[in-house]
């Protein structure tokens, strides 16, 4: 059976914890695809385009890792793309409710579709795009958390603002 497998998230922007369990995701799986969702609700810093184009940068050493965006359901995204697993991440304890109420509503849409949750590695686990982000717009080092793409585009984004 080939296991496709589907990484939904805003990703605004990709972090290093991220880029970690598409790693460890990308071992699992036969394709694994990075879904980066448009998700306006969000407010998002970079546009979906943007996001997308990150993500494709930051993780084109993975051969069998796609990126795409979406602004579907996500359960209607991934039986488009051929997946049949949901992989999501837990950083902490209260991530848990949230993702568990995800992956109820996600079965109850559609039973042939399963989520799994990883967990990143301890030097990630603190680490969040918001964080991310906030760091970066007040000045701080984000090099141990992001990709030197993801670093130069934050510093545009951010001296353009001023």
């Amino acid at each position: 059976m080939s296991v496709v497998a589907i990484y939904p998230g805003t990703f605004d922007p990709i972090t290093n914890g991220h880029v970690d369990l598409v790693q460890r995701g990308a071992r699992m799986f036969e394709r694994l695809i990075v879904s980066v969702a448009a998700n306006p609700n969000k407010q998002p810093l970079f546009s979906l385009e943007e996001r997308v184009g990150m993500a494709r940068e930051v993780l084109a050493h993975l051969p069998t890792v796609e990126v795409c965006g979406f602004d579907i359901l996500l359960v209607q995204h991934a039986k488009s793309v051929g997946a049949n697993v949901i992989m999501r991440g837990l950083r902490a304890v209260a991530d848990f409710e949230f993702e568990f109420q995800l992956a109820s509503m996600n079965r109850r849409l559609d039973h042939q579709i399963e989520s799994i949750f990883l967990t990143p590695a301890e030097q990630y686990a603190f680490i969040s795009s918001s964080l991310v982000r906030e760091v970066a717009k007040l000045g701080g080092n984000i090099t141990p958390f992001v990709h030197p793409t993801v670093e130069a585009a934050l510093a545009a984004k951010f001296l353009s603002r001023q």
